[in-house]
């Protein structure tokens, strides 16, 4: 399966991209993607609220992607 990840913020300046791709051989849940991500790219798992949007909607740890889900990356934002 391949799952193409939106980078926003930190984690788009860490990659170097506005996005991702993970192939894997079977589907992931939302966490199982957020701990493949954060072998990938150690410097993920210094972010302390790191996020995942799928289908334009804030996600749940145990959610089971498909290929066609739309998943972002959300780092912590902040403003004034």
């Amino acid at each position: 399966m391949k799952y193409t990840i939106a980078l926003f913020g930190i984690t788009k300046e860490i990659v170097g991209n506005s996005s991702t791709t993970l192939e894997v051989s079977d589907t992931l849940t939302t966490d199982g993607l957020l701990t493949l991500l954060r072998a990938e790219y150690p410097q993920f798992a210094a972010i302390r609220s790191l996020l995942l949007a799928v289908n334009n909607e804030y996600a749940e740890q145990d959610l089971v992607l498909s290929e066609r889900d739309e998943i972002a990356l959300i780092p912590p934002v902040s403003g004034g």
